[in-house]
């Protein structure tokens, strides 16, 4: 890329969805733009590409179709009692007021802002992170995940199509392959970008490209904003700021779920700058991380998004307490699998419930709702079997094993315990595990009993959505007409940053004596979501794409009002 015809009013850096939607704003405005992206163009659109387009929405028609009573009071509710925020006269301070706000932009903004882009959503509502079983704590009261017609692919279409027909007319231009290593400061306003333009890589989306360096490049305009993502690859990094007080030991063995780009390195660039990273220590990984069988990255790491029913035990055999249950509180189960010495657990569960409860995060495996294919979401999702994506994992994932009984799947499952001949955790003791399942199965004897697992999947299939599409009906696991039986290895998966740059309202960067940083924005992952932590220390999920879209909306038109 050659320097600009005519200097651009913003600079973006980063070519993700936050750095669209500000795009697509401040085109809306008359604005022109450049953005920057260390990529490829075959990535644009960052992670929310890959992801599988969860989209939290409050008081939707599809939740009223469903039979769901929401509120923004009692989303606000359920934010506030997830968020937990604590630091409410320093790095939450902003992160809170972020927070109302959005809770109110998902309450009556986000889906028409959406749907005027064409963007549509599935008639069923998902309930994720069910929560700790206390109305005033972490979790979902009712169901609130909508999941986009078209996945992640098409929330990133929405904004990228007018973006691209802004670059045909002059109005943006990309420049591919710039990598941004300096904010340009003059008089303590941030002016311009300096760095490396990168070598050509036709690499495929995802795919890690090369960093080797052709020339170096200067480009000036009265704002920039940065739009980088987190460091959800960079395992270095996570560990650095892992909160070892609060979720234990960091894992020594994790899985990406995001791209080798996806390195965090725009922050400490942007603090060089005067800006200020807060809550650090707040980060969101998954505990249902498996290995993917046919790898894009490194480490390609892909979320089971389970419904209730499996049993969870922990790597010495023995069930999570409650309420650790499948869908119902990451951070907790996380912190209650690291408690235990081992970075990894598994779930027991039946062919039945894999049928029904198993999908896989990620737009490509779901090709039926990313390919917006009605005809083969309704062959995929009823007839009998899993999906194909699901069954693929089931044949070939290295974290999946089947048996008949359960002691033959105990045998099974201790011959994964060891990588590469590295034992990462005890062998399993199949009287303790069969002990267990057979003591759940006795309870299903009754419509009542003592467990709260139990008793949470009867509440779950209250749900129309569970009951209809999401929750097998409750069935002893020894039964040999629901089986086989399958057990899966599940490893921690790193996703989301949830501290990062403190923004005020507009997307400004903050600095460290509380001041707005002039001609500095910042949206999206980099920014926690705006405000340096929207979510606190929990996230409700569907969350994460449309942070980007309200603090990159939010960006792209304060800078469209200057």
């Amino acid at each position: 890329m050659q320097q600009p015809s005519r200097q651009p009013h913003a600079i973006v850096v980063g070519a993700g969805l936050a750095g669209l939607v500000a795009t697509y704003e401040l085109v809306r405005a008359g604005k022109r733009v450049l953005v920057l992206d260390q990529e490829n163009r075959a990535n644009l659109g960052g992670q929310a590409w890959w992801s599988l387009g969860g989209l939290f929405f409050v008081d939707s028609p599809e939740q009223r179709r469903m039979g769901v009573k929401d509120s923004f009071d009692l989303a606000w509710q359920d934010w506030q009692g997830s968020a937990g925020f604590d630091r409410l006269e320093d790095e939450d301070v902003w992160a809170r007021q972020w927070a109302e706000a959005y809770v109110r932009f998902a309450t009556y903004e986000k889906r028409d802002y959406l749907r005027e882009l064409g963007l549509k959503v599935l008639p069923i509502v998902g309930w994720a992170e069910r929560g700790r079983g206390d109305a005033l704590g972490h979790g979902n009261s009712v169901p609130r995940f909508h999941l986009t017609w078209g996945t992640g692919p098409e929330v990133v279409r929405v904004f990228a199509e007018p973006v691209q027909a802004a670059e045909r007319t002059g109005m943006v231009e990309f420049g591919f392959r710039h990598r941004v290593d300096e904010l340009i400061v003059e008089d303590g306003a941030v002016v311009g970008v300096r760095g490396a333009v990168l070598a050509p890589d036709e690499a495929e989306r995802g795919v890690a490209s090369n960093r080797d360096v052709v020339e170096d490049f200067e480009l000036r305009a009265p704002a920039v904003i940065v739009t980088s993502g987190g460091i959800g690859h960079n395992h270095d990094l996570i560990r650095d700021n892992w909160p070892t007080d609060r979720l234990g030991p960091a894992p020594r063995h994790m899985i990406s779920g995001v791209p080798a780009h996806v390195d965090g390195r725009m922050l400490s660039i942007t603090a060089d700058a005067g800006g200020r990273i807060v809550n650090r220590d707040r980060m969101w990984h998954y505990t249902e991380g498996v290995h993917n069988w046919n790898p894009v990255w490194a480490d390609h790491a892909i979320r089971i998004i389970p419904g209730p029913s499996s049993l969870w035990l922990d790597a010495t055999g023995r069930r999570l307490p409650a309420p650790n249950f499948p869908g119902f509180d990451s951070l907790g189960t996380l912190r209650e699998i690291l408690s235990t010495g081992y970075d990894y657990s598994w779930f027991v569960l039946t062919q039945s419930v894999i049928e029904k409860e198993f999908a896989l995060s990620g737009s490509e495996q779901n090709p039926d709702i990313t390919g917006k294919d009605l005809r083969f979401l309704l062959k995929s999702r009823l007839a009998k079997g899993a999906p194909g994506p699901v069954e693929a994992f089931k044949e070939h994932g290295i974290d999946f094993v089947i048996a008949d009984t359960v002691r033959e799947l105990v045998q099974k499952m201790n011959g994964i315990v060891s990588d590469d001949d590295e034992p990462r955790g005890p062998m399993l003791d199949a009287d303790l595990v069969e002990r267990q399942v057979l003591a759940r199965d006795a309870e299903l004897a009754n419509d009542f009993g003592k467990d709260l697992q139990l008793m949470a999947i009867a509440n779950a299939r209250r749900s129309r959505t569970d009951k209809l599409v999401r929750v097998a009906k409750p069935h002893r696991f020894a039964d040999p007409e629901h089986g086989p039986l399958i057990a899966v290895r599940l490893n921690i998966l790193t996703r989301k940053t949830l501290g990062g740059l403190q923004t005020d309202l507009n997307s400004q960067v903050i600095d460290p004596d509380g001041e707005p940083v002039p001609g500095l924005y910042a949206a999206g992952e980099v920014a926690g979501f705006g405000g340096g932590g929207v979510h606190g220390y929990n996230a409700l999920e569907g969350t994460f794409l449309g942070g980007c879209i309200f603090s990159g909306r939010a960006a792209g038109r304060a800078l469209a009002r200057s």
